[in-house]
């Protein structure tokens, strides 16, 4: 089977919000983010003095890889994605690039990724993994300091309370950005997916670079619209969206998908991300779950317009998946 027809003939996924945020989970001294637990380092400012200490904390010891793949398996998905670096900078798989990872800044010090990259082998499901390749609050040169002026769901798009003055992307990129993605797409067996997001400072000739990357370490792993700069191979539609008919997907620009203008898959390659409450990342509070006939119904409806559709889990700070969110899986795979 081609890496086309896989994803074309998938329909179902997985998608795992997990890391340092998840000890937090959506509040920090008495007060609550607007909507999305990952961001909540710039929604409220943390400095990364403060913020990598929950590095320390970070020990889930109810983390089993194959619990995870067991239930992608038990749902009829065909394929996980995880975060590998999400933009608070920190790695979960262990990373010689940056010591900010999993394996060696935390008590844990097991490498996340290589163990589900393993479990994934074991039972069949393709792996992908989310990098953000543009925003790194960690970096002083992190991305999305041009980009201010747009909405997020933080403050900032940049870590701009911890640094201050001229900033210059091409050295997060050369220093951080370009070598995590080569550790990926080296060391962790078959990459079928590279789930790259938010474009926001990325030049075109470093989505170039790393599309052509990832080519020459992964043939065969697609890659999506949000790397940018018409750098993809299928198209990522916005966060939670159900388009009614397929001509409302293949007429119009996605946002900051794709910087420098949309085009249709040259695949015919399309997928939906969507949450199952109304964050990615672990929220002790956000019991907005969707019910199970919602879940089944957006799938049917998807997979008929040939759209993937990728569900999202949060796990929580010792790694499990919360309850709430397996009873709706499996209900909805009955139906």
């Amino acid at each position: 089977m081609d890496k086309n027809t896989w994803f074309k003939e998938a329909g179902y996924g997985m998608m795992l919000h997990w890391g340092l945020y998840s000890l937090l989970g959506g509040e920090y001294k008495g007060e609550r983010v607007r909507d999305y637990a990952e961001w909540i380092q710039s929604y409220f400012q943390i400095p990364n003095d403060e913020y990598g200490k929950l590095a320390t904390a970070f020990n889930p010891v109810g983390f089993n890889a194959e619990d995870y793949v067991k239930l992608a398996v038990e749902c009829g998905m065909k394929y996980i994605v995880i975060t590998t670096k999400h933009h608070d900078g920190f790695a979960m798989f262990h990373s010689k690039v940056d010591s900010y990872n999993v394996y060696d800044a935390t008590p844990f010090h097991r490498d996340v990724l290589k163990e589900l990259a393993d479990a994934c082998k074991k039972y069949g499901i393709k792996l992908g993994i989310y990098y953000s390749q543009d925003l790194d609050w960690h970096h002083r040169h992190g991305g999305g300091y041009l980009s201010n002026h747009i909405g997020n769901s933080g403050t900032t798009w940049d870590n701009s309370w911890d640094f201050e003055g001229e900033k210059d992307f091409d050295v997060c990129f050369d220093e951080k950005i370009l070598p995590q993605i080569r550790e990926i797409m080296t060391n962790y067996g078959d990459i079928s997916l590279a789930w790259f997001d938010v474009p926001m400072t990325i030049k075109p000739e470093q989505s170039e670079l790393i599309y052509k990357t990832v080519k020459e370490l992964q043939p065969d792993c697609l890659i999506n619209s949000r790397l940018g700069n018409g750098q993809y191979d299928y198209v990522s539609l916005g966060d939670n969206e159900i388009p009614s008919e397929m001509e409302n997907v293949d007429n119009k620009k996605i946002d900051y998908n794709d910087i420098g203008g949309f085009k249709p898959s040259p695949y015919g390659l399309y997928e939906t991300a969507a949450t199952l409450n109304d964050t990615w990342g672990f929220s002790y509070y956000d019991n907005n779950w969707k019910d199970a006939e919602t879940i089944a119904g957006n799938r049917k409806h998807l997979n008929s317009l040939g759209i993937n559709y990728l569900i999202n889990i949060g796990p929580d700070p010792l790694g499990r998946i919360p309850t709430q969110a397996l009873r709706i899986l499996r209900a909805a795979s009955k139906m």
